[in-house]
């Protein structure tokens, strides 16, 4: 086994040998779907060289996984026997046919222990077992890739490049992006058994919690991280259970636990030069927009377009993003065949490649962001201020040492120079701007803008420094946009019973949505004191586009959908807490009758709920009666009413009767037989 048994500045670790780990492949599931090396081949290309657990791919996958993982260009700034890593990451859409892999996306492959003996692949035995949670419906893939380029003009055409991958299903950047910098330089250091330690101590940690803070240990090293909340993860996640109280439109009561993706992103670093416009960016987001962002570098565009989905915090976002995006992706041809005219699909889009200025003229916001790196024998790691992170990293996740652009003539001048020569100017020269006809209605807001810190060009001084900035922007956003959702609150309000009234009723519905009625209220009530300082005199019109764009219908429909849960637990709570014999006592008989029907109802509601778990469901102990489990393929309800409910309620009916348990059955319980 291979042990990290210290920490240093630099993501370099001692390592001795010791009984192998075994890796626990469905635990493994709950973070990780694989682990890759794919190295750069001068007449092949892009070739995986490993990927444990094997079969974790189709065929067609690893090639998206290949060419997503290398930067667009080697980087040219180096110097002879030098070595430059860099960490970004990529976003892309699961093949639906994967017949031609070695495993279906639902399956994992466990290798028996006989054939780790035989260096034959004919004598291999696969068993194949099912994934607790299953990845079926799992539409996107995540890969966290550290990418080392290696320049000796001794090797062939001057050097060489591998990158280590980790895919996912969950955007958790801040749990990956340090694994990466204790995983990138220990394989370089003993090869391939990096991949199959690290697996084995990352399906040894626990369950990932949403919006808690957790601790994983990697050997002696321990990643202490905030994982963001369940309602921002991508909807076809949907296996983590979601509060009512935690989502929109309500500020969070805890501001130190992340309130969306990317709660680790560096805003202020990346969109420094452009700070005046992150407003325009937050709408055009909200509304679901298609936008191109450019940055010399790939982690530097994957962090814009990190920072980007960050701002729509507590908004879960439904546009797809596409962090680092290449010309070998599959959904490249189709967005290159669009024609004139034809409508842009809601994308944001990172690239470093100035083709696609030509090659998707369609899309109508563009976005350039970042500076070329300087020249340097070894990219400095540089801390990144954070309990999550780890000190030491690549390139790509600093500050760019740039100054607070002040406004003056001279910089009006060249805005309006960049805006007539337009995007294409950056063919020649790389420039922060943005490309947008579309006119905003929030202004940007310049108490926040003084408030910023520049700190010069000190590097040390500046680290620091950009947590308070990125704090700062990141809490103006999240109470800017949990204030335009506010007024859709109403819609969000659970019914509870009142006190001494019959539970055993269906609670009323939410109250209906009507778009043209919205508007109308909105429009008579204002926007509220919060947003009318900030903004324009057309904020009607952002409303309008932000009910017809991609972003609302899917965060509408799941708030309602959470809000429905709570709302039937607290009715069902209620239902469980109600003194039945104090209510019938002042009940007639009709009513007696009519709330014995509404009970029945409801607990046969409840067995159905409960049997469609798989779980075995026996009644509570009766002191007249025999509890049981209910038998297989027997109907649940008529079990019940014909051993559990007399045909009338006895006046001495009390709430325990109505009980049910789900579970093994204890020692007073019995199976059935």
């Amino acid at each position: 086994m291979l042990i990290i048994s210290e920490m240093s500045r630099s993501p370099s670790f001692s390592v001795k040998q010791e009984l192998s780990l075994k890796t626990d492949l469905e635990s493994l599931q709950q973070w990780a779907v694989a682990f890759c090396i794919i190295r750069f081949d001068l007449e092949q290309g892009q070739l995986i060289e490993e990927c444990y657990p094997p079969g974790s791919l189709s065929n067609e996958e690893e090639l998206d996984v290949a060419f997503s993982s290398f930067p667009d260009s080697v980087s040219q700034n180096q110097n002879r026997s030098s070595i430059h890593d860099c960490i970004f990451f990529f976003r892309i859409q699961r093949r639906k046919n994967s017949e031609q892999g070695n495993v279906t996306s639902t399956e994992v492959v466990g290798i028996d222990d006989e054939e780790e003996s035989s260096k034959s692949m004919k004598g291999k035995v696969i068993n194949r077992r099912k994934i607790r949670n299953g990845t079926k419906g799992l539409k996107y893939l995540y890969g966290f890739v550290f990418n080392r380029q290696r320049h000796d003009e001794k090797l062939k055409r001057g050097g060489e490049q591998k990158s280590v991958v980790i895919l996912s299903h969950n955007p958790y950047s801040s749990v990956f992006r340090p694994l990466l910098q204790i995983m990138g330089p220990l394989y370089f250091d003993v090869g391939t058994k990096a991949l199959e330690h690290i697996a084995a101590y990352v399906s040894m940690w626990p369950t990932p919690v949403p919006g808690k803070q957790m601790e994983l240990h990697i050997g002696n090293a321990m990643l202490k991280v905030s994982l963001p909340p369940a309602h921002s993860l991508p909807f076809e996640i949907g296996i983590f259970e979601e509060s009512a109280s935690a989502m929109a439109p309500f500020l969070p009561s805890n501001q130190l636990l992340p309130q969306g993706l990317f709660h680790d992103s560096d805003i202020f670093g990346t969109f420094r030069g452009i700070l005046l416009q992150l407003w325009l960016l937050w709408e055009l987001l909200l509304i679901g927009e298609p936008i191109l962002i450019i940055g010399p570098t790939p982690p530097q565009c994957c962090e814009a377009v990190a920072s980007l989905v960050s701002l729509v915090a507590p908004l879960s976002c439904s546009v797809d993003f596409r962090p680092y995006f290449t010309i070998h992706d599959p959904d490249f041809k189709h967005l290159n065949s669009l024609k004139e005219g034809d409508a842009f699909p809601p994308m944001v889009l990172g690239v470093t490649n100035l083709f696609f200025l030509k090659a998707l003229r369609n899309i109508p916001h563009i976005v350039s962001v970042g500076s070329p790196a300087s020249n340097s024998n070894r990219v400095a790691f540089a801390s990144r201020s954070s309990a999550s992170r780890i000190p030491g990293r690549p390139e790509g996740f600093g500050l760019q040492q740039h100054s607070l652009k002040k406004f003056s003539p001279s910089s009006l001048l060249s805005a309006v120079k960049l805006r007539r020569d337009g995007p294409l100017c950056l063919m020649t020269e790389h420039k922060e701007a943005v490309w947008s006809t579309y006119v905003g209605s929030t202004k940007p807001d310049t108490s926040i803008l003084n408030r910023l810190i520049d700190a010069g060009k000190s590097p040390r001084v500046e680290e620091s420094m950009s947590v308070v900035n990125n704090e700062i922007l990141r809490r103006h956003f999240l109470e800017l946009t949990t204030n335009f959702l506010a007024p859709f609150g109403p819609y969000f309000r659970a019914n509870t019973p009142s006190e001494g009234s019959l539970p055993f009723i269906d609670p009323p519905p939410l109250p209906p949505f009507n778009v043209e009625e919205f508007l109308a209220n909105l429009s008579a009530r204002g926007v509220g004191k919060f947003l009318s300082k900030r903004m324009k005199s057309n904020w009607l019109d952002l409303y309008k586009r932000f009910l017809k764009g991609p972003n609302f219908m899917p965060w509408f429909q799941r708030r309602r959908t959470v809000v429905e849960q709570e709302q039937h637990r607290l009715w069902r709570q209620a239902r469980m807490k109600a003194d039945i014999q104090l209510l019938i006592s002042k009940m007639s008989e009709l009513e007696i009758v009519d709330s014995f029907n509404s009970i029945e109802r409801h607990l046969h509601g409840e067995i159905l709920v409960n049997c469609s778990i798989s779980s075995k469901i026996f009644i509570s102990k009766d002191p007249t009666l025999k509890t049981r489990a209910i038998p297989t393929g027997m109907n649940p309800y008529r079990c019940l009413i014909r051993r559990r409910v007399p045909a009338v309620i006895p006046p001495a009916l009390t709430k325990g009767d109505l009980q049910i348990r789900i579970g093994a059955p204890d020692s007073e319980s019995r199976e059935w037989r």
